[in-house]
């Protein structure tokens, strides 16, 4: 199950676990739409790999399985690739 990280690695936006501007890569590096499209275009800063959507986890999925609590953010951000 994904962890759905509450927060954007880069510049920590918000990301609640239904929330449909979350991208995250393989290892669920999770970052915004803003930084997705504009820093990182697409790519995962950490790993290299792809960053796609991730699923909103909506209702009483959410609910019975909420999103992580766990900060995780790039002291220095991300930069431009």
């Amino acid at each position: 199950m994904l962890a759905l990280r509450p927060f954007c690695e880069c510049c920590a936006t918000p990301l609640p676990g239904d929330s449909r501007e979350a991208f995250i890569c393989s290892f669920e590096c999770t970052f915004c739409r803003d930084c997705h499209d504009h820093i990182l275009k697409g790519q995962c800063p950490n790993c290299g790999g792809e960053l796609v959507a991730r699923p909103p986890r909506v209702g009483a999925a959410l609910a019975r399985n909420p999103a992580s609590t766990e900060r995780i953010v790039k002291q220095q951000g991300c930069s431009r690739h």
